[in-house]
């Protein structure tokens, strides 16, 4: 199973706005017409019940939506880019992956249909009839589309089942699971047999839940050691666990407490989760012998065990129902826990222009007016009338004489520099 994947993603770009005017024969007085672009396409990810692993994000790695396409004559908008739709796996967690260290959550795709845009399109360019003014009634000017966001993102499958069975390497987890519920996983006399989780529906009654054996996990694992958070992550989800020992231990009790330690160094919430202690192998001999022995050592440890063997089902009707109820206590407990909370994104207003000095140069930072400069042909005494217009309605030119500058300095915004 796939289950981890880092991929590039890629918005598409927001269309040009053009430069253009009415040129009728019966319109004397046409006016600038010229079109906005279009915003560019979002990247979107989305929860799909018919998409089982991450695989063909290990094929692929760089994903991008299309572009917006440019404005025209007539007020003719440019058409938006379409959207790209990445479909994965139900029980997806998304994050963005961080420069500093760390990853920053983005959503939990946990129901099918659940989708987050993880990479926002760059806005169209405004046309040239957004710049016309009672003084400026020709402008020359004209915004270039927004770039799209590019961002690396990480997938990570973390397995949705109500009950997670854990224990170390070949303690029965594959027998137990294929005793108990119509999976068949590998079974085999070797540790680490199990090499990704495994599914099964185990029926009680008329009742029902989901069961996941989880890979085996030595001393160690929350570093990633043996199969390490490849076993850990997919418990994240389970409501309770069933935790298996082998009954031909040399000391099971030691083992369960073991496994809890690294649960509870790898994600402290996982060593709280409901626990139903089992001990396998009741059938062997060297086992059956010492059932008083290991019942009065989990005693000793404060913990009820149950006694059973997966090899030839004793004591598995118990389990399947202790497992039930044990389920059910803990579906209301979490329920009765759970607050929703509406959480406000507020919408960031305009950014004023900032301007800093590198070396002789004052430097305008200044988005909205970076994407006009780009497309300016500033040979034109009217575009650099309208340009200066410009810097003093986004605020630039105040912004400059506070920041100290004088006649004969030299002035940078975007790839355009002049004298001031």
């Amino acid at each position: 199973m796939f289950d981890r994947a880092e991929i590039v993603v890629k918005a598409g770009g927001g269309g040009d706005g053009v430069v253009s005017f009415r040129r009728e024969k019966w319109v004397p007085f046409g006016g600038p017409d010229g079109g906005d672009g279009g915003d560019g396409g979002d990247v979107v990810v989305m929860a799909d019940s018919a998409v089982t692993s991450l695989r063909i994000f290990k094929q692929k790695r760089y994903y991008r939506a299309a572009d917006g396409k440019d404005g025209r004559g007539k007020k003719k908008y440019g058409k938006k880019g379409e959207n790209l739709l990445l479909t994965v796996p139900a029980g997806t967690v998304v994050s963005d992956k961080s420069q500093i260290g760390g990853d920053a959550f983005i959503a939990d795709l946990e129901q099918p249909g659940q989708q987050a845009v993880v990479a926002k399109g760059g806005k169209g360019g405004l046309g040239n009839t957004h710049f016309a003014t009672s003084t400026n009634q020709a402008p020359q000017i004209a915004q270039k589309g927004e770039s799209g966001e590019e961002n690396s993102i990480i997938l990570e499958l973390k397995l949705i089942a109500d009950v997670g069975v854990i224990g170390y390497p070949n303690v029965g987890k594959s027998t137990l699971l294929a005793t108990v519920s119509a999976a068949r996983p590998k079974i085999a006399s070797y540790p680490f047999t199990t090499r990704e989780p495994v599914l099964g529906v185990v029926e009680v009654g008329q009742r029902s839940f989901v069961l996941a054996e989880i890979p085996g996990l030595i001393d160690g694992a929350h570093l990633g050691r043996g199969l390490g958070h490849d076993f850990l992550r997919h418990i994240v989800r389970t409501k309770i666990l069933i935790h298996l020992i082998d009954g031909s231990s040399s000391s099971p009790a030691e083992d369960m407490a073991q496994v809890n330690t690294e649960l509870s160094l790898f994600d402290s919430a996982l060593a709280q989760k409901p626990q139903l202690v089992v001990v396998n192998k009741i059938d062997l001999p060297q086992v059956r012998t010492r059932l008083a022995e290991l019942r009065e050592s989990f005693t000793a440890a404060g913990t009820k065990a149950l006694f059973v063997s997966a090899a030839t089902g004793e004591g598995i009707p118990e389990l399947t129902a202790e497992t039930m109820n044990m389920l059910q206590s803990a579906t209301v407990s979490e329920a009765g826990g759970k607050i929703l909370r509406k959480v406000f994104h507020p919408q960031p207003r305009g950014v004023a222009p900032r301007v800093h000095k590198e070396g002789d140069t004052f430097v305008v930072v200044a988005p909205g007016l970076e994407r006009i400069v780009t497309r300016l042909d500033v040979t034109s005494p009217d575009v650099r009338r309208q340009l200066r217009r410009q810097f003093a309605r986004l605020g630039v030119s105040k912004a400059l004489e506070k920041a100290g500058i004088k006649p004969g300095d030299r002035v940078r915004c975007g790839d355009l520099e002049w004298e001031w």
